[in-house]
Formats: C-alpha cells, structure tokens, sequence
C-alpha cells in the first residue's frame, strides 16, 4: 500500500481544528460498517450515530424515559432495557411511529455526536449514520460518501446478520432513506456490492482525496460548537 493511502495520523499534518469530518451514509445493510472499519485502519476515529444512540436509550435515561412515555412499557425487557427487536417491529410497521422515534431521539443523538467530534483527537473523523442528512447532520461533514449496494445483496445481508423473516426485512428496507435528500453534494459513491478488494480500492481512491484536502488545510465545516449556537 502507497503511502498517499497509508494511516493519517495529527503527526502528519500537526493538529489543526477543528478535525476533518467524513460523513458516511446510505441504505440500511449497504456496509457502511465495513467501510468504517477501513478508514479507521488508516488511522480515522469512527462515531457510529447507532452506537450512540444505544448508549443514550440506557434504563431511567432522558431519551429513555421519552421513548417509553410514547410507546409504552410493552416495549420493555425485564431488566428494564428498552427491547430494541420489538420497538423495531413496531416503527418499522408504521411510518408515523417511525416518524416519532426519530423527532424524539435526533435531537439528543446529534447534540452527543457533536460533543464528540468537539473533543476527539483524531486527525479525520468518521461519522456513520443511516439518517446522516435527515438528522440535519449532513452540514457537520467536510465530505460525504455514499456507500450503496444492490439490494439483492443488502436483502441477503439483513437477514443475515438480524435473523430477520422476509417480510420484516423488506419492511426495513422500504422504511430507511435509499438515497441523499436533493440538494446535499456527494464527494465519494462507494459500491459496496463485490469484494471486499474492490470495495478497499475504491475507498483508498476516495482516501487520496481526503488526503489531499487535508494538505491543503481547506475545512468545509465550522467548529461543531459554533454551529450548535447559530
């Protein structure tokens, strides 16, 4: 591997601020994960906006206490987890539902995500998130890479991996955004649909870019507090 697609580290480019932000985004089981995990090889911090909204849904926490004040105590587990399968079947069977969840827990997730990329030390950020745009979170990045796949493959690989019935994971797939709302520019599309070979050599072609911009020091985006405050 080139160095121009080797590991960023504040050595390289001393520590400016506030860090560069990769934003990835697209269809649920297009394998944003799998594309996270290569930048954070080359030396990338990745926010997972899912990861940290289970960390916000914790028992008698704010977030969950209003998610179970709109949906009720049936959505609970004994230990008093919130049960993520059955919220799943209920929101994903009704838009309006799905609608609610997202209005109560956007706002929370994007103020922790936020905070986050405030006090990282990484050189390049990687922010994961199915709803990146629809969140408001699109304007936080200084790149944006769609990550897609054939949805025969993401068909496959949501059962997989979830244990899902067909049924319910067409309804999933139906119900998350299949594409960038108009009007947010893509830098990088990333078809995720082959090999794992072909889909690092696309990454690493998107990489140099990243690299690239950061020789330049040109950030799109402001410091995260500021725009918390506009």
């Amino acid at each position: 591997m080139t160095r121009d697609v080797g590991a960023v580290s504040q050595r390289d480019f001393g520590d400016p601020s506030p860090p560069y932000v990769i934003g990835l985004t697209g269809p649920i089981a297009s394998g944003k994960s799998t594309v996270a995990d290569m930048l954070r090889q080359r030396g990338a911090e990745v926010i997972d906006a899912d990861r940290v909204y289970r960390c916000l849904l914790a028992p008698e926490s704010t977030l969950w206490q209003r998610v179970v004040e709109r949906f009720g105590p049936k959505i609970l587990r004994s230990d008093g987890e919130i049960d993520r399968a059955k919220l799943a079947e209920i929101v994903f069977a009704d838009s309006q539902a799905l609608a609610d969840l997202d209005r109560i827990t956007h706002p929370m997730v994007v103020d922790e995500i936020r905070a986050r990329i405030t006090q990282a030390d990484a050189q390049v950020i990687v922010l994961e998130a199915v709803k990146l745009a629809q969140s408001g979170l699109a304007s936080d990045v200084d790149a944006l890479w769609f990550i897609t796949a054939d949805l025969t493959t993401r068909f496959a690989r949501l059962m997989a991996r979830s244990g899902l019935d067909e049924a319910s994971a067409r309804a999933r797939i139906a119900a998350a955004p299949s594409t960038v709302p108009e009007g947010d520019e893509v830098d990088a599309i990333i078809d995720n649909s082959g090999d794992l070979a072909s889909t690092a050599s696309a990454v690493d072609d998107a990489w140099r870019a990243v690299l690239l911009e950061l020789r330049q020091e040109k950030p799109k985006h402001p410091v995260p507090a500021q725009k918390e405050n506009s």
